[in-house]
């Protein structure tokens, strides 16, 4: 059964995202958070617990395109209660380890792959890459308070299935864990959800994103 986000690990997971993509942090926006995000195919993000007054007010308010919401419930929770311009992205999932996941210490690099680590003021940087130069994976780790948020964790096309994904979140947990920091969450596609499971990681909640793509 899927846990209700508090708005306590939801601040915190979003602090760690913003700061894992060099945005501004979140400024709080009624029962939820907004972050500037400033791209051209997201200018800005709300972000919210549940599906309340203030959420279901911004879906009637907003028609500015690339404008997300996104909501920790999912989308039959209140798709009959939005107006017909928002469209639904693919599914997300809030997804904790609450403790130490489910890889064994034995797991090792593959021949031919180096591991590369950057830090920075705000995030810890993995990257493996190739003999020759080239990125074949790369994740973060964001510390903040008492949780680990994971993001950003992608393994190139043509080096997937060669178990790097593991081994590279194995090495953001061990830095975690140099921290004294066991509480793990990131935000999984469905893809993902399943490399996660495997590894120990449990569903927390839904995590649903809708946006207007372009003016009616």
């Amino acid at each position: 059964m899927h846990k209700k986000v508090s708005i306590e690990i939801l601040e915190k997971w979003l602090t760690g995202w913003s700061l894992s993509r060099a945005l501004p942090l979140p400024t709080s926006h009624k029962t939820g958070f907004k972050v500037n995000v400033g791209d051209e195919k997201q200018k800005m993000r709300y972000v919210f617990s549940e599906p309340d007054a203030f959420f279901l007010h911004l879906a009637e308010s907003i028609d500015e395109p690339w404008v997300f919401l996104k909501v920790c419930t999912c989308f039959d929770d209140f798709k009959d209660k939005i107006p017909d311009r928002w469209i639904l992205q693919p599914q997300g999932y809030m997804m904790s380890c609450l403790g130490l996941m489910k890889i064994p210490d034995t797991v090792c690099l593959p021949r031919g792959y180096t591991l590369e680590f950057e830090s920075y003021p705000s995030a810890f940087v993995a990257k493996i890459m190739t003999k020759t130069g080239e990125q074949a994976a790369i994740g973060r780790v964001v510390i903040v308070d008492d949780i680990a948020i994971y993001d950003r964790i992608l393994t190139e096309k043509e080096y997937q299935r060669k178990g790097l994904a593991t081994f590279l979140i194995k090495q953001l947990e061990k830095i975690a864990l140099s921290k004294k920091v066991f509480k793990n969450f990131l935000i999984a596609t469905e893809e993902g959800k399943m490399l996660y499971e495997a590894l120990g990681w449990e569903v927390y909640s839904f995590y649903t994103s809708i946006v207007i793509p372009s003016k009616i």
